[in-house]
């Protein structure tokens, strides 16, 4: 199967099960529903998700695992974004080529709504279908999703981040706060889908999460560089949104070109990290091709 291909099946079923999940719920509070559905479905790429399926396909992770990982995953994602753009910290109002959650709605129902899809990410590792060997490692799925989006992780980043705005900081202080921010996601993507499998061997899985650690820095580069060149059009925010609102970036301490360099850098580092590997990889090689080269 091509990334092309897997890209698309693994959307289509990510979006109809999150669809499923939210019109499964009684409909005491419709719009805090309408919210959540907006911000889980409108439009996002299903990158992570796409991430988890990708590992399971090179180790022949059982389907079902796969999904409930990933819905998790996407619901702490959508739940931060949701967050991130309201006034009190990024003050966005476009997302996704679409209105934010706060001005399609209100500030309220967003904060509820980021509330409400951070907790639903726990209830479906919890309790959503899974294998044996997964449903007998659910407390270490919780453990590591917990930690990828608190203090050490997600949350710890954008703290950082916000504390960093306005000022100029080092490569290495940007580099530890998107390694949180913004790594802290796809990195548990590989943490939790290498959990569940059965007897792989520690190194192995050592060289999947420094994959995982290379693309997820490699993927914030190519989005500083994308907030310079890109439009609104192709990124679906308003082009140089980072810079107007004073935030540290890579082309901003390295410039554009040496950006770009960085960039080529850890994606080389990425796919050095796959060598050696028993596995038939190449699916997580075009994996990292399409972080670095997307234009969205």
């Amino acid at each position: 199967m091509t990334i092309t291909a897997l890209h698309s099946q693994v959307k289509a079923d990510t979006d109809e099960a999150l669809l499923d999940m939210l019109a499964s719920f009684p409909d005491h509070a419709p719009q805090l529903k309408a919210a959540m559905q907006h911000a889980l479905l409108a439009g996002g790429k299903r990158l992570r998700p796409l991430l988890v399926h990708v590992v399971g396909e090179v180790l022949a992770l059982d389907k079902s695992d796969c999904m409930t990982i990933a819905c998790a995953v996407e619901c702490i994602h959508a739940y931060s974004l949701v967050h991130d753009d309201l006034p009190a910290m990024d003050d966005d109002d476009l997302r996704r080529g679409k209105p934010t959650c706060h001005v399609a709605f209100d500030e309220a129902t967003a904060i509820l709504a980021g509330d409400a899809l951070q907790t639903l990410a726990f209830s479906i590792i919890a309790d959503a279908p899974m294998a044996d060997t997964g449903h007998a490692r659910r407390a270490g799925l919780v453990s590591m999703l917990a930690r990828a989006s608190g203090y050490l992780g997600m949350c710890g980043g954008q703290a950082i981040d916000l504390a960093a705005t306005g000022k100029e900081v080092s490569v290495e202080a940007l580099t530890q706060l998107h390694s949180l921010k913004t790594g802290a996601l796809l990195r548990v993507c590989v943490e939790m889908a290498t959990h569940v499998a059965d007897d792989l061997d520690a190194e192995h899985r050592s060289a999947l999460i420094r994959f995982a650690d290379a693309i997820g820095l490699a993927f914030q580069v190519q989005d500083d560089i994308l907030d310079v060149e890109g439009s609104s059009d192709t990124t679906g925010k308003p082009a140089g949104s980072d810079v107007a609102l004073g935030k540290s970036t890579y082309p901003a301490l390295l410039g554009l070109q040496a950006a770009k360099s960085e960039l080529d850098r850890l994606h080389q580092q990425a796919l050095q990290a796959l060598q050696g590997l028993p596995y038939n990889t190449h699916l997580l090689v075009a994996f990292s091709e399409l972080l670095v080269k997307r234009d969205h």
